[in-house]
């Protein structure tokens, strides 16, 4: 089963639950999120270079990585968002070919390090897990950081999900989902941003991106 298959299944669940005034709340809000996702880092411009906390307690930095080799960095929401943890699953199961290719995988959440530590644990994950928590300054480097519109704050609070205590700060802000294809170097040579964090970029896709990457490296 593809990765949107599977998201589609909880989607489908979670309409049921939720109804249809819920659902349009939602998908009002994420289409208004379209005009930033457009003005978001695009192919061919770098990316970011960084240090991030880690799931370890220690640090990892970004341009480090990348002088290595290619990275693939999967941005998610937090280990609250079942979405996020379908994404991470997958991400997981092709592990093995995204090293096979020589790059690297890491992922980023606005979570504090205690909180993607147990998203490490929860999914048993592979891959280093790097907090941009307390202003997410990554995520607005990359121009995918928003609030959240009060609306969408106050169903987050009726559902349990604190974010101003997950990610350590004050502000109710997310990034929206993306993944990141980065090629040795620091050039993004594949970006994905959806504003509909019930869309995400299947592992196959960025496994294709390195297969080019390396086909271009190889030649």
């Amino acid at each position: 089963m593809s990765l949107q298959t599977e998201m589609e299944t909880f989607k489908a669940s979670w309409l049921e639950r939720v109804g249809p005034e819920v659902a349009k709340l939602v998908d009002d809000d994420n289409a208004g999120l379209q005009s930033l996702a457009d003005r978001s880092l695009k192919e061919g411009a770098r990316f970011p270079a960084m240090t991030l906390g880690n799931d370890r307690g220690g640090e990892t930095d970004l341009s480090a990585l990348v002088a290595e080799g290619p990275l693939v960095v999967v941005f998610y929401r937090g280990g609250w968002c079942p979405y996020c943890n379908l994404e991470l699953r997958a991400y997981q199961g092709r592990l093995a070919e995204i090293e096979e290719l020589g790059a690297r995988l890491v992922a980023v959440s606005p979570e504090t390090p205690d909180h993607t530590s147990s998203t490490v644990a929860n999914n048993t994950l592979g891959f280093e897990v790097l907090s941009d928590a307390k202003g997410g300054r990554l995520a607005d480097a990359l121009g995918i950081r928003f609030e959240l519109s009060p609306a969408i704050r106050e169903l987050y609070r009726k559902f349990g999900h604190d974010l101003p205590a997950r990610n350590g700060d004050d502000i109710w802000s997310l990034p929206m989902p993306a993944v990141y294809v980065v090629e040795q170097g620091g050039r993004i040579a594949h970006a994905s941003v959806d504003p509909d964090y019930r869309k995400r970029l299947d592992p196959a896709i960025a496994i294709a991106v390195l297969n080019d990457l390396k086909k271009v490296r190889t030649a």
